[in-house]
């Protein structure tokens, strides 16, 4: 194996590599998704793999393959949370001491994971506020100790670790999928599922999917080259990763059947939706292969398999998935609306411009002394999205300074 990537022979050697160390996760039908898209929709459970997250697999196979003078003065990597707990695994099991570098907006519940999975053989250090910053720092940590760097993506061994996903996928499988779809990060996943799957079953569709937020493999395509995005979104933690990896680009670029974006609001429906039919807890990237079901345009006759890459999500999330959601639904909207300074002047908008299962849900508001006027951020809930025009109408006929606020302007952070 060089990395130049692996093939899919060098992911059956992963998977001996393996051997019981990790987790055989379930292949699970959803009854709810077979019946909406009319064929059958597996789900493969790395929520419930080591460390809830399919990293473990890359970063043991990394770790398990090393040479004993690699390891000689210890590893070193850099993740937003779900690669550190796999590396903190391995380094437990393997007696070698790991220093992990975490972003700052790594969620509370992944930090507390990986101390307690890589106990005294880890040492953990926060750094900058997205993966990438994270890794800079990482990668100057190991260099200067002369330690090896566990990359979470773009390193043959890590990616030849994240394909046995899909093979054992399509081992557990009564009839094998037409397609499989991949969440994409960085790309080491979908980089190791093509690697085998084109190479064993190459008329399968191998689908990536990637949150609007930080689409970093779209832009690479389109670019002919990785692009490191100026901006992105943190929400989806798992898969925010501003710049797609060199060797995963070029298998991507080469093998890939197609590729869809997703907005972050769909996959937090999709989240609640798994978490209230199936009972499955996921993270936002662990709900993004199930949410782009919805955006696939020519998804193959037969079954097809979703993978449910991670299940560490900070129950304090829950407020933001929920918010999100309704936005996306279209069933909860926020308007600036400037009230005149007198009595019943909330009356009158409660009266004339709220219709039944129209509902305040945020209202905030200052009064200014001096003034006739006086601003207020307006929530309002609705029962179905069909019912907006005709809240804007109301608005529009009142008397009142109403400005909607949409979900992609500046003044929108206020709400989110």
């Amino acid at each position: 194996m060089t990395n130049t990537g692996p093939t899919g022979t060098d992911v059956v050697l992963a998977a001996q590599t393996l051997g019981t160390t990790v987790r055989t996760t379930p292949l699970e039908e959803s009854p709810r998704l077979s019946a909406k898209f009319g064929q059958p929709v597996l789900l493969k459970r790395e929520d419930i793999q080591v460390g809830r997250s399919y990293k473990v697999r890359g970063a043991y196979n990394f770790i398990a393959t090393m040479e004993p003078r690699e390891a000689a003065n210890g590893v070193v990597c850099a993740s937003a949370g779900n690669h550190a707990q796999g590396v903190a695994f391995a380094c437990n099991e393997k007696q070698i001491h790991g220093t992990i570098f975490i972003p700052s907006t790594t969620p509370r519940q992944k930090r507390s994971r990986i101390a307690d999975i890589g106990g005294d053989w880890v040492t953990l250090k926060i750094a900058g506020s997205t993966f990438d910053e994270c890794s800079i720092e990482a990668v100057a940590y190991a260099k200067e100790h002369d330690a090896v760097y566990i990359h979470p993506f773009d390193d043959a061994r890590t990616i030849a670790g994240q394909g046995t996903v899909v093979k054992e996928l399509f081992e557990q499988a009564a009839q094998s999928p037409r397609s499989v779809i991949v969440p994409i990060g960085g790309g080491g996943l979908v980089a190791g599922t093509l690697a085998w799957v084109k190479q064993f079953h190459p008329s399968v569709k191998v689908i990536g999917v990637e949150p609007a937020g930080a689409a970093s493999m779209t832009a690479a395509l389109e670019a002919g080259a990785p692009q490191t995005l100026t901006e992105i979104d943190n929400f989806a933690d798992g898969t925010a990763v501003a710049r797609a990896g060199d060797i995963t680009f070029q298998i991507v670029r080469d093998l890939i059947d197609e590729i869809v974006v997703v907005p972050e609001g769909a996959i937090c429906t999709e989240m609640l939706e798994l978490y209230q039919v199936e009972g499955i807890i996921t993270e936002p990237a662990g709900a993004l292969a199930v949410a782009a079901l919805d955006y696939i345009d020519d998804l193959p006759a037969g079954p097809v398999a979703c993978i449910v890459t991670g299940g560490n999500n900070d129950v304090s999330r829950y407020d933001d998935i929920v918010e999100r959601s309704m936005i996306h639904e279209g069933l909860r909207h926020y308007f600036l609306v400037t009230f005149p300074q007198e009595p019943g002047a909330l009356r009158g908008f409660l009266d004339d411009v709220l219709a039944d299962g129209e509902d305040i849900i945020q209202f905030e508001y200052t009064k200014k002394n001096n003034r006739e006027t006086g601003p207020a951020l307006v929530g309002i809930e609705i029962d179905d999205p069909s019912h907006l025009d005709g809240l804007l109408e109301r608005m529009e006929a009142s008397n009142l300074e109403i400005e909607k606020l949409e979900p992609n302007s500046p003044a929108f952070a206020f709400v989110l």
